[in-house]
This record gives C-alpha cells, sequence and structure tokens, in this order.
C-alpha cells in the first residue's frame, strides 16, 4: 500500500485524500490550523454562526458527481435550499434589481431598465449555457499533459467559441447598453477574485449557472460539505492531523520523500500532495529553482476585508440572503483600483450575505447575522506605503455602514452585538494565501488550462498539487475538479 502525505485540509485536500483511500491508498492529511475546510472554515460565537469562505452554491451537479465517485449520494450529506431570487443588486442611485430564475419577473424588471433588454438576456444566457457545457466537457474538466493538447486543431476552436481572448465585460456590453445591466451582469467575476474587464468572457457561463441551475445552499451551513466530505474520507481510513504545520517539503534527486514538521519531526511517504496555496508552497516548502519567483510576477485574484457582524434585534426585510451593492459610474475605476492599484477603492462595492433569512438557527431568536465582503487590492510591496490595513479596515467598515444607511439601516452599528474581521495580512497568517489573495493565482487567458501551474512538479515526479491556485482554477466545486483530475493523474502516472 502507497503511502500519501497531503499537506492541507481545504476542500481540494479532503477530496483527493478521500478519492485516494477509496483507491487503496494510504493517506495522512496534515493541517496547521485546527479545523479542516481551509478559508471554507466556521465563526460559532454568542449563538451566531458565520460561513467565513464561500458562501454560494453553483454548479450542484459537480457536487454530487464527487459524493457518487465516493459511493455516497449527495441528497444523504446536504439538505439543500434553493435561494431565489439569487441576490438583490443594489446600485448607486438607489435603484436595484432582483436576479431571478423567474423569467417574467425578469422580463419586467429588465424591461424597465432598458426596453428591449429581456430578448438580448435570453440570448446571454444562451451563451453562457454554451460556454458552461463546452468548459466542463472540454477545458475545465480535463487534464492536459503537454502544450499541444492545449493548442490542438482540436481546441484551438473552441477557445474562439468560448470568447477566451475577449474579455467578460465587452461581452456584457455588446448585449445591454445600460451602465446597470453591464454591472449587475459582469461583477459576478468577483466570486473568483476577477475583474470583468480582465476576465475572459467565457466566464458568462457564470450568470447561466446561477440563473438556469440555480443558486442554492445547504441548511446546514456551507461548512457542512466540509464536515461531510471529512467524514466520507475518515471512513475510508484518510487519517486527519490538525494543528501541524509542515515548514518543508524533503526531496532527493528526482524525488519528493516526505515532509518536514514544524517541531522538527520528518514523515516519509510515497507521494506528497500540497494542497495548500501553490505559490506559497513553491516559496516556502520547496528548493529555490526560480520558479517561486515567476509565480511571484503572475497575476492574482483580489484580497478582501471581511467583517462578521452578530446583531441584536429584529431581522430586516431590506437584505435578502444574498446582497450586493455597487459602486457608482466610477464602476470601472473601482476595479483598476483593486488590481492594477492594489488599493481600496475610493467608493467599494461589496456582498453581504445573510444567511439567517434560510437558516433561522444561525442567530438567536432575537438577532440576525451578517457576513460582509469588501474586495480590496492584494499585499504589495510595491505598494506598501499606501497599504496601511487597519486604515484602510476602518474605512471599509465607515463605508459599508454609510451605504446600508442610505438603505435605511442606519442602527447597524450600534446593533452589533459580536463582531469578527479578517484582513489581506490575515490570509495570508492563517492560511498561507501568497499575498493576502483570498482566491489565489488569476484566471486570465495566460493562466488557464496548461498555461496555469500545472498540477505535477516538473522535477519532482511524485509531487503533485490541488487546489484553487493549479488547474482548473478556484471556487469549490472547481476545486472538486481539481481534485478528481490530480487523483486521475496520480492513478495513470504512479
Amino acid at each position: 500500500m502507497k503511502t500519501v502525505i497531503i499537506i492541507g485540509a481545504g476542500v481540494g485536500g479532503i477530496a483527493t485524500a478521500a478519492r485516494l483511500a477509496q483507491k487503496g491508498y494510504d493517506v495522512t492529511v496534515l493541517e496547521k490550523n485546527d479545523r479542516p475546510g481551509g478559508r471554507a472554515s466556521l465563526i460559532q460565537e454568542q449563538g451566531y454562526t458565520f460561513d467565513t469562505g464561500p458562501s454560494l452554491f453553483l454548479m450542484p451537479e459537480t457536487y454530487a458527481a464527487t459524493y457518487t465517485d465516493l459511493g455516497e449520494r449527495m441528497e444523504d450529506h446536504l439538505d439543500l435550499a434553493r435561494i431565489d431570487p439569487t441576490y438583490r443588486v443594489h446600485f448607486h442611485d438607489g435603484s436595484s434589481i432582483e436576479l431571478t430564475g423567474d423569467l417574467l419577473h425578469m422580463r419586467e424588471q429588465l424591461e424597465a431598465i432598458e426596453p428591449g433588454s429581456f430578448e438580448a438576456y435570453a440570448r446571454f444566457v444562451a451563451e453562457g449555457y454554451r460556454h458552461y457545457t463546452l468548459s466542463i466537457d472540454r477545458f475545465v474538466g480535463r487534464n492536459f499533459y503537454n502544450l499541444l493538447e492545449f493548442f490542438s486543431p482540436a481546441n484551438l476552436p473552441m477557445m474562439f467559441q468560448l470568447k477566451a481572448l475577449q474579455k467578460h465585460y465587452a461581452d456584457v456590453s455588446g448585449y445591454f447598453q445600460s451602465p446597470r445591466l453591464r454591472a449587475a451582469l459582469s461583477f459576478q467575476n468577483m466570486y473568483l477574485g476577477l475583474s470583468p474587464f480582465d476576465a475572459p468572457a467565457t466566464f458568462t457561463l457564470l450568470q447561466y449557472t446561477e440563473l438556469a441551475e440555480g443558486v442554492w445552499y445547504p441548511r446546514g451551513g456551507m461548512y457542512s460539505i466540509v464536515t461531510s466530505l471529512t467524514g466520507i474520507a475518515e471512513g475510508l481510513g484518510v487519517r486527519f492531523q490538525y494543528n501541524t504545520p509542515v515548514t518543508r517539503i524533503d526531496v532527493d534527486g528526482q524525488r519528493a520523500t516526505g515532509v518536514t514538521l514544524e517541531g522538527g519531526e520528518q514523515l516519509k511517504a510515497d507521494l506528497v500532495i500540497a494542497n495548500a496555496d501553490l505559490p506559497w508552497v513553491y516559496a516556502n516548502l520547496l528548493p529555490d529553482d526560480g520558479t517561486a519567483a515567476k509565480l511571484d510576477r503572475k497575476k492574482f485574484t483580489s484580497a478582501t476585508f471581511m467583517f462578521y457582524w452578530g446583531l441584536k434585534g429584529e431581522r430586516t426585510d431590506k437584505l435578502m440572503h444574498h446582497n450586493v451593492f455597487l459602486s457608482d459610474d466610477r464602476y470601472r475605476e473601482s476595479f483598476h483600483q483593486i488590481f492594477d492599484e492594489h488599493l481600496l477603492p475610493a467608493e467599494p462595492s461589496f456582498y453581504i450575505h445573510a444567511p439567517v433569512r434560510t437558516v433561522p438557527s444561525f442567530a438567536p431568536a432575537d438577532g440576525d447575522a451578517l457576513m460582509v465582503l469588501v474586495p480590496t487590492g492584494h499585499m504589495d510591496e510595491a505598494h506598501a506605503e499606501r497599504q496601511d490595513w487597519p486604515a484602510l479596515q476602518q474605512r471599509a467598515r465607515r463605508d459599508v455602514l454609510k451605504r446600508l444607511a442610505r438603505l435605511g439601516l442606519d442602527d447597524i452599528e450600534e446593533r452589533i452585538v459580536f463582531e469578527s474581521t479578517f484582513t489581506p495580512p490575515d490570509y495570508l497568517r492563517i492560511w498561507n494565501l501568497a499575498k493576502g489573495a483570498a482566491f489565489g493565482l488569476s484566471h486570465n487567458f495566460s493562466q488557464i488550462g496548461y498555461l496555469r501551474p500545472h498540477n505535477r512538479h516538473a522535477r519532482y515526479g511524485n509531487l503533485y498539487f490541488v487546489g484553487a491556485s493549479t488547474h482548473p482554477g478556484t471556487g469549490v466545486p472547481i476545486v472538486l475538479l481539481s481534485a478528481r483530475l490530480t487523483t486521475e493523474r496520480i492513478l495513470k502516472e504512479q
């Protein structure tokens, strides 16, 4: 029985561990923190419950496929509620739109904003469907073992069909004239920490998955995904060791031989898989061969300020389960400030997750639980003098409260009885995310498919990677695909 050490108990590490254990491997997962999940973690304080990571359950068939591959039924582990309308988008002028799978309601709203836009919307969603099916079948859901496979005669036409060289915002603008609709149907790139002005138009697939397949939420919270997959893995024989930081991947010649722990203990293994953030692994756990510096020059996703507020008092109907607040007519400028200047925008857009509307037990009967996500630039030494994180955190907090007051929620601050916050340096310190970038490496054209960091090390043939910064990319359902692809590669090569 071959032994495997997996560094990191994120969703990708857990799923890979379960898949390999099912195939007869002896798997140990080493996690630096005190619980599994990585960024997909949990806060439970004073009767309030918060997901600290993902809050939208998209692409349910990808989750279902993972459970099926492990001999389980997703329905036996997750009680899913469909969230519809998916969210309410608030514009700077006080108007709003509810994005929903109800076509009649969508038609009324779209036509009120831009007459004639519903027909364009139908074509837009149809394009998203084409991008989604093509991507999953032939691009995202497969390994590329060499450059010729990626740029093969069969693949090249597909890249044009996916509009991989066109920007998402430009593509949306081809369908809609209204700046509000362009913003409401392009901001979804921020789920992946991307700018719609830089992300490939391929990502119209996000709008399709939301509006056609639906946005869902487990009644046990997103962390119930982590606990169920961890339980399945343990049932298959996987061992999890928590509070166990790894300080080095040990190598000899062309092979990884195991790992060294923080206390100096060395553990041997036939295979090593890194689920920790890939750029951080190259910079901190492996001998310097120049790769870390190359990765450091790549594009990274945004960072975020996270606020977790436990509120006392009556729950407001002015907030839905998912809520998006977009900045003013400087929408493009706000993304420039995040992704080019690596700063907090002058007027930030933000997202609020209010799960108590679906799971009342996430707050006391006389309270509410809000998670606020404010995108900001990642850590950058070149802009260090302008990245005063405590000051920027306070400004982000003030801006959110001011915007909520305009909605009529002017008593939020005085109702806060519990508060916790994460900043970009916290993402680096707690989860070893390079530059504090909350979603890992970016997904511009030069960082997708075979051009993205590979899921096996070029020199050490038994060292593999799984997670957001390797192929195919970030987001929980995509990371579950990463676990399947890494496992398939191991079974093929080892």
